[in-house]
């Protein structure tokens, strides 16, 4: 039923304007709009709890209740207000109303909930009634807990002694099963059935090894000695059964090749014929098949003193049983190669032996002994004396060879072909060779040392001349004839040298690559300083048999040989000489005699010892600088020479005018000596114009006739013409300059009348002159 309207005033309009504006200025979304309109339809009718939807209908009398909010509804229905005070009145009675029924809402929800309060409380009650008896029976429960524990711990307890106990067990049964081998060890190795090829030896063998081990790592056990002495007792004799195993094998298999050679008659099988499947290796290659597994036991455990003794024993009676059926057999092959051969063939073919029997005798060692062939210092026993044996069929013959050829050959077979090619190609296994074989090239190197001494001391610093040695020039012309006639070789060339030169750049060449660099140093050093004493000695000798130019240019020739000769060689010729000097010994013998010094004064330096103590003095000789410095002065001995046998005139006479002028310009002494020096140079009768044309008509002949034949005699020795070249440059320079110096001191002192009638050449003319001669 809808209500009246309400009549118009002031407060409404007021009210209606405020919420129309509100609207107007917060319009509502349509969301929001759709929200209200759910949340008004949602709260429009709100139902009474179900316990209290009865009460709303009726009373406890069953009389109909009639609501406040029916009361206010009746009270606001078909009301007209005339004026305020039945306004005030209307909303007076409306005020009323609506404070009773709110007052009966709550009252009514107050009994509602002093009846939940009275409900609640009871089953509170209950529930403390529960929580009681729930925490007696959390009681009962941590009880039973606590009891259940207790047992559990005593449990492990049990259980974990009962472990310690079990491990104690286990560790002492354990340990005692060692201390309880030795009576089953000992019944084992003692029974009559026990070998070493029995399946039960090496398993046997083995746990002995324990045991001993465990012994002496634990001597604080009570008889631990007792059972380590009893222990190594049975393990001497098991390896006294290895022993003996090996050596009955190693025998037998021995007898079986000696049988096999015997048998063969006299086509006998030999070490040399290289073959490995040859009687001599077969049988021992099946007695290596047969102790293989015992040796390599010994071998893994060759760590151990005892193990490594039998070993060794092992490795010996090998070397024995080898040496007795393969050293005959060698030294047999040896000696035919030396009845046969030179001595570098049969070094060659006696290396080459060897090398094919060390490296079968490595290849089968290495059946028996895998882990011992590794060290090929183990088979030295085995090889050394087979070696031996080509090493004393050397030596007596390397004794008495002197012959530097064949020892160089020797050096280059060892040292290249063997050592360097043989021994390094085919690896390791050949590497017991190389002692002896060093040893064999130490003597030679030795031998070829001597012999190279005694060659520079024969054949360089005591050579004796023929008259056929010096006779130079002759030599190079018939040299040059023959080399006109036919193609000149190198030998050819060489046989023109002085023989001590040839010698000694024959000597080094050999020696170089065949010797040790500290060795070929001293040697080379010795030679070419003795071969250039020996060239400059003959150069006196041809100086006084020839010419002083045949001698000088002899000289230069073989000097500049020798310093191209040993250019190559990659050393210093620089030695350091030490010698002992007593020189002092006297002056201080004639001071203590004096008594100027004591003989016993020890804290001085002029006492007995000091006295008798030498001076080591030392001296560095440097043969390759002595050569440079010779062939220095020797070029300009001869540059100078040739110079004043071409200008000898020119030069004297520059000389002197040169001490005329020096006297005039010191000042005269006295008036007659000052008459005499103060007349032109002309007038001195050394200076006269017919004197100077003389002069040099002469030194035009000389060079004319003179020149030409010291040319000839340099390309005669010297066939370099760049070094010809290098002699004539300063000669022609010291030519040319006289006459420049000449030229000037006439221009000087002479009328052009004069100049011509002395007839010297201009200086143009006179290089064009020398060039020509060349």
């Amino acid at each position: 039923m809808a209500s009246a309207p309400l009549p118009g005033s002031g407060a409404v309009f007021r009210g209606y304007n405020f919420a129309n504006t509100w609207e107007q200025n917060a319009p509502l979304t349509e969301e929001q709009k759709t929200a209200i309109t759910a949340l008004s339809r949602a709260v429009a009718e709100r139902p009474f709890p179900p316990n209290l939807a009865q009460e709303q209908s009726s009373g406890k009398d069953g009389n109909t209740v009639v609501s406040a909010n029916d009361t206010v509804n009746q009270a606001g229905i078909n009301v007209v207000l005339v004026n305020t005070h039945q306004f005030y009145k209307w909303f007076k009675d409306l005020e009323s109303a609506m404070k009773s029924e709110t007052e009966e809402k709550y009252r009514l929800y107050v009994n509602t909930l002093v009846e939940h309060i009275q409900i609640c409380d009871g089953i509170l009650e209950q529930v403390d009634d529960t929580l009681n008896l729930f925490n007696e029976l959390q009681a009962l429960q941590q009880s039973v807990a606590t009891k259940t524990k207790t047992l559990h711990d005593a449990c492990d307890r049990l259980l974990l002694e009962k472990q310690r106990l079990l491990d104690f067990a286990e560790a002492l049964r354990s340990k005692l099963n060692y201390f309880d081998e030795l009576e089953n060890v000992s019944s084992n190795f003692y029974s009559p059935n026990m070998s070493v090829g029995n399946g039960h030896f090496l398993p046997l063998l083995k746990r002995l090894d324990e045991c001993i081990s465990y012994v002496e790592s634990n001597p604080q056990y009570a008889e631990s000695m007792v059972y380590l002495v009893k222990f190594r007792q049975l393990q001497s004799r098991a390896l006294g059964i290895v022993r003996s195993h090996v050596l009955s094998i190693l025998r037998s298999a021995s007898s079986q090749v000696q049988s096999a050679l015997r048998s063969s008659g006299p086509n006998k099988a030999s070490v040399a014929e290289g073959v490995e499947e040859s009687v001599i290796y077969v049988h021992f290659k099946a007695a290596a098949s047969e102790l293989k597994p015992v040796l390599m036991e010994m071998e893994s455990r060759s760590s151990r003193k005892e193990y490594a003794q039998i070993l060794m024993e092992c490795h010996r009676m090998y070397y024995e049983q080898r040496l007795s059926l393969v050293k005959s057999i060698v030294q047999q092959r040896i000696s035919e190669f030396s009845k046969k051969e030179a001595l570098p063939s049969l070094t060659r073919s006696g290396c080459a032996y060897l090398i094919q029997v060390c490296q079968l005798e490595h290849q089968l060692f290495d059946h028996f002994f895998p882990s011992s062939s590794a060290d090929v210092s183990n088979m030295a026993p085995l090889i050394d004396p087979l070696c031996t044996y080509l090493y004393d069929t050397l030596r007596p013959k390397l004794i008495y060879q002197a012959n530097l050829d064949s020892l160089c050959e020797l050096v280059d077979i060892l040292k290249v072909e063997v050592l360097g090619d043989q021994l390094n190609r085919r690896g390791e296994s050949l590497a017991g060779l190389r002692p002896i074989l060093q040893r064999i090239l130490a003597d030679i190197h030795e031998r070829l040392t001597f012999c190279a001494r005694t060659l520079i001391r024969n054949e360089i610093a005591n050579y004796r001349p023929s008259d056929e040695d010096l006779d130079y020039p002759a030599r190079l012309e018939q040299h040059a004839e023959k080399a006109s006639d036919t193609t000149a070789d190198d030998n050819s060339t060489v046989r023109t040298w002085y023989p001590p030169l040839e010698k000694t750049v024959s000597c080094l060449s050999k020696l170089y690559h065949c010797l040790e660099p500290d060795v070929f140093t001293g040697l080379a050093q010795e030679a070419v300083e003795f071969c250039s004493i020996s060239i400059q000695n003959a150069s006196k000798i041809i100086t006084k048999k020839s010419s002083p130019t045949d001698g000088q240019l002899f000289l230069i020739k073989h000097l500049l040989i020798l310093r191209e000769q040993i250019a190559p060689f990659d050393i210093e010729f620089s030695v350091v000489h030490k010698e002992l000097d007593f020189s002092h010994l006297l002056e201080h013998l004639r001071r203590i005699l004096r008594g100027q010094a004591s003989l016993f004064d020890w804290s001085r330096s002029t006492s007995f010892a000091m006295t008798l103590s030498p001076r080591i003095l030392e001296s560095q000789i440097d043969a390759k600088k002595e050569i440079e410095r010779t062939l220095k002065t020797t070029c300009e001995e001869f540059i100078m020479s040739t110079t004043k046998l071409i200008v000898d005139p020119m030069l004297s006479f520059v000389t002197k005018v040169t001490a005329v002028k020096a006297v005039l310009s010191s000042g005269a002494q006295n008036k007659k000596e000052d008459s005499v020096l103060a007349k032109p140079l002309r007038s001195h009768a050394f200076a006269a114009p017919e004197k100077l044309a003389e002069l040099t008509q002469k030194v035009s002949d000389t060079l004319q006739h003179e020149l030409p034949k010291v040319m000839a005699k340099m390309k005669l020795y010297l066939q370099n013409p760049s070094t010809r070249m290098i002699l004539f440059k300063p000669i022609k320079t010291n030519i040319v300059e006289a006459h420049v110096q000449l030229q000037s001191l006439i221009k000087s002192e002479y009328s052009q009348e004069e100049m011509k009638n002395i007839g010297i050449v201009s200086i143009q003319h006179l290089q064009s002159q020398i060039d020509n001669l060349l």
